[in-house]
């Protein structure tokens, strides 16, 4: 007999639901979380992330994967030895282990998607002495 997961019920959150919180590692950046295990998804967590005018991530690693989608304005990120200026409709596959960090520097907010699979993920700000 094969096990069976329970099938995820369907779930609709609205914007206005959505709190978002300061990003410890990351000074004028918040997070906040669309859907994940919590509303039943099974695999992934979608998160929203939001970068103020100024704001900076310093270099760190995840233990795991993370695609990002940007919404809107405009940043830099640092993946391992390459930077990249990135904008709305941009897309990022970062996987784990990956050496990477922000910067908004334009003058507005910037927001991106961040999906990641569900589960613990380690965040490591790689020491810059």
């Amino acid at each position: 007999m094969a096990d069976s997961k329970p099938t995820p019920e369907p779930v609709v959150k609205r914007g206005s639901e959505i709190e978002y919180a300061a990003v410890d590692a990351g000074e004028g950046m918040s997070k906040g979380v669309l859907v994940d295990e919590s509303d039943g998804a099974p695999h992934f967590a979608m998160r929203r992330f939001v970068l103020d005018a100024g704001a900076s991530v310093p270099e760190h690693t995840n233990e795991v994967e993370h695609e990002q989608y940007v919404l809107s304005g405009r940043y830099t990120v640092g993946l391992e030895d390459e930077t990249y200026e990135v904008s709305a409709g941009d897309s990022m596959l970062i996987p784990a282990g990956i050496h990477h960090w922000y910067e908004n520097d334009s003058g507005e907010e910037a927001s991106f998607i961040c999906v990641v699979p569900n589960g613990d993920d380690t965040i490591r700000v790689v020491d810059s002495e």
